[in-house]
């Protein structure tokens, strides 16, 4: 062995040691090399109010699922106990027929939520294809699509489902399509924007150049791209289509009776205000806590989004 290796043996490991400077240069390149997703993942998490959303969610849908297939009651069983108060037997009380009001939120928190989030899927789909095609195509085209977006948001939202329930009459099918019939411009406006920051880029091009189909570049390229905005949009729309199927359902457009909605069951309550408030606070209270557990959540999702994570 040499005498330089010897020399080299001597020396001890606590010799050696990271220069502050280049510490925090390799702390900041070991925060870089975590993936986009994770990072907002992270940055999700901490997000208390949105952490409250999604438990919320979990809760609700759960109770919406195993509820009415556990339950002794049927949603439209006849008790006979006319306008109870919340006991141990009925937790919720029961209505002015004698039905049990905790199955009947929990059936309606099926139909309202089956609701919601049904139009907020016809929207995504309609939305996603209709920007991408506009953005992509640019010109005439991009200008008439844009111009019958514009016309359709021109029309007050609220206006055009209420004549459509009027002309379709009341039901869940008419309900979903009255809700989606002008809700996915601003779907498909946020997609567009998407697409003409993308389309010029180097590797949207060189698909176009070995000649990908529009299909290809939505699915492959497009979507992928837009998704955080997507899932921001699509997440706020659904307390959005929960919110007005309840009050249509209030005014008496929404699905007929015996089907319970949390609208539904909100006009019966508020008839019986003063003698049964529990008929409608229970009804109101779910529908205000499922908007704004959505809220939260897409609130949560657009902060942990933020543009300058992808820098």
């Amino acid at each position: 062995m040499t005498q330089n290796n010897l020399q080299l043996d001597k020396i001890s490991k606590d010799k050696f040691k990271i220069v502050g400077s280049r510490q925090d240069e390799n702390e900041k390149l070991a925060a870089k090399s975590v993936s986009f997703w994770k990072e907002v993942i992270l940055r999700f998490s901490q997000n208390k109010l949105a952490i409250f959303g999604v438990i919320a969610l979990i809760i609700v849908t759960l109770l919406a699922i195993f509820v009415p297939v556990f339950s002794p009651y049927s949603y439209r069983e006849q008790l006979g106990i006319y306008n109870a108060a919340p006991s141990a037997a009925h937790w919720f009380g029961t209505d002015d027929l004698g039905r049990d009001i905790f199955v009947r939120v929990w059936q309606g928190a099926r139909i309202s939520l089956f609701i919601g989030i049904t139009a907020a899927v016809i929207d995504l789909i309609i939305g996603v294809f209709w920007g991408s095609i506009s953005g992509l195509a640019g010109g005439r085209l991009d200008n008439i699509m844009m111009r019958i977006a514009d016309i359709l948001s021109a029309v007050p939202y609220l206006l055009v489902v209420i004549i459509l329930l009027v002309v379709l009459e009341p039901g869940l099918l008419p309900m979903i399509i009255a809700l989606s019939i002008t809700g996915w411009v601003n779907m498909a406006r946020i997609v567009r924007g998407e697409v003409l920051s993308i389309k010029n880029q180097e590797y949207v091009l060189a698909a176009r150049t070995l000649g990908a189909t529009t299909g290809h570049l939505i699915m492959r390229h497009i979507v992928p791209n837009a998704l955080g905005a997507i899932l921001v949009t699509m997440t706020l729309t659904i307390p959005s289509a929960i919110f007005t199927e309840s009050f249509l359902s209030y005014l008496g457009l929404g699905v007929p009776a015996p089907t319970a909605s949390w609208g539904t069951m909100a006009s019966e309550g508020n008839k019986a205000l003063t003698s049964a408030p529990w008929r409608l606070f229970f009804p109101a209270f779910f529908i205000s806590l499922t908007i704004f557990a959505f809220n939260a959540v897409g609130d949560g999702l657009r902060d942990a989004l933020d543009p300058k994570l992808r820098k």
